[in-house]
């Protein structure tokens, strides 16, 4: 089994963690913080360049959990212990079935699966990581 690729970018309070393979270049890091996220650079992450509290919200919105977050001192604040147990359904135009909460997935082949943060299911039928996301939807011009 091949170990999951993982890289870690500090601004010196909180740490952005990246799994590669879990990206599906949805691009929401890039359209939200532009001056942190750049794919021609390296390193393409530079969380230095904006301030925690931005950080946080765009990783939450990270479709794929590729992008999650902790803090240097891994002390959970009391808003996010409190966001801990709510879990946001969102159908988006066009796109994934987006859940937002700690979630585990019993998938049919009887593996069970955690996730955090944000995770998109697929609707359109054609990923190639079923039941999850994995951008194919803009391929097809999927409508729904």
């Amino acid at each position: 089994m091949e170990k999951e690729l993982v890289k870690e970018y500090s601004n010196g309070e909180l740490i952005v963690v990246w799994k590669p393979q879990k990206c599906i270049h949805a691009k929401v890091c890039v359209h939200m913080l532009p001056n942190v996220y750049d794919p021609n650079k390296r390193p393409w992450i530079t969380p230095e360049t904006t301030d925690t509290s931005a950080l946080k919200k765009q990783i939450n919105e990270c479709p794929s959990g590729a992008l999650t977050y902790y803090m240097k001192n891994d002390k959970m604040e009391d808003n996010e212990l409190k966001d801990q147990y709510i879990t946001d359904i969102i159908v988006t135009n066009n796109g994934p079935l987006k859940i937002k909460g700690n979630l585990q997935i019993q998938l049919a082949s009887g593996e069970i699966v955690t996730k955090n943060g944000i995770t998109g299911f697929c609707r359109c039928g054609v990923s190639e990581n079923k039941p999850f996301c994995d951008g194919s939807h803009r391929k097809i011009e999927f409508i729904g």
